[in-house]
């Protein structure tokens, strides 16, 4: 049985990198093989482009730079971690992946779409996820959240209206292929938007990955 790739989209601040740490436990406890990984990084070279790629001193880099440097990141983890554990069977759950990349560097950024998807299906292999789930937020609260957590990296010291086109970019794709996305509304407590997550997860799994 081949697994599922389930991502985890939504502006700075949303949550959804503790909310993935939180599911795949508990994913785990009702039986189900699962890795977490993220973007970028999640091996060895993607973990150094990420420090590249997030370090704030960085400003002078390029919007084209930027997604050569993402989708570098990207094609390894895609042959290195995702697609092989995909081969056994495991449900992965990945914090970020591709839409991150329309959303960021296209609605963003401004480069064009077309060229970004063509440039992700040669990274990806043309590997799409299963389910994306999107954390919702407005981006003034996510920033403020964010803000508290801890040093901004490059992306989050970017302007306001910059975070409001990404998040935009986001309804955009979800209007465009709705049958994918499901959207949590990250504004509640991290332990209301947990249950919601264990709901339609588990939900969209007993109908898309039968355990074995």
């Amino acid at each position: 049985m081949r697994g599922v790739l389930i991502t985890f989209e939504g502006p700075e601040g949303c949550g959804k990198t503790t909310q993935l740490r939180l599911l795949a436990p508990w994913l785990q406890s009702q039986g189900y093989p699962v890795l977490t990984t993220r973007e970028p990084g999640g091996t060895a070279i993607g973990e150094a482009l990420r420090t590249v790629l997030h370090d704030p001193t960085h400003k002078e880099m390029s919007p084209r730079a930027e997604i050569l440097l993402y989708s570098a990141s990207r094609a390894q983890i895609v042959d290195e971690v995702i697609r092989p554990a995909l081969e056994k069977g495991t449900i992965v759950l990945c914090d970020r992946y591709s839409d991150s990349t329309y959303a960021y560097q296209g609605y963003g950024r401004g480069l064009d779409l077309a060229m970004l998807r063509r440039i992700t299906q040669f990274a990806t292999q043309n590997l799409v996820p299963d389910l994306t789930f999107f954390l919702d937020i407005d981006p003034t609260i996510g920033l403020q959240r964010r803000s508290a957590s801890g040093p901004l990296n490059r992306l989050d010291q970017e302007a306001l209206d910059f975070h409001q086109r990404v998040r935009a970019g986001y309804l955009a794709l979800i209007a465009e292929e709705p049958q994918r996305w499901v959207t949590i509304p990250a504004a509640a407590s991290i332990e209301d938007v947990q249950a919601r997550l264990r709901e339609a997860v588990i939900s969209w799994l007993r109908d898309h990955y039968p355990q074995r």
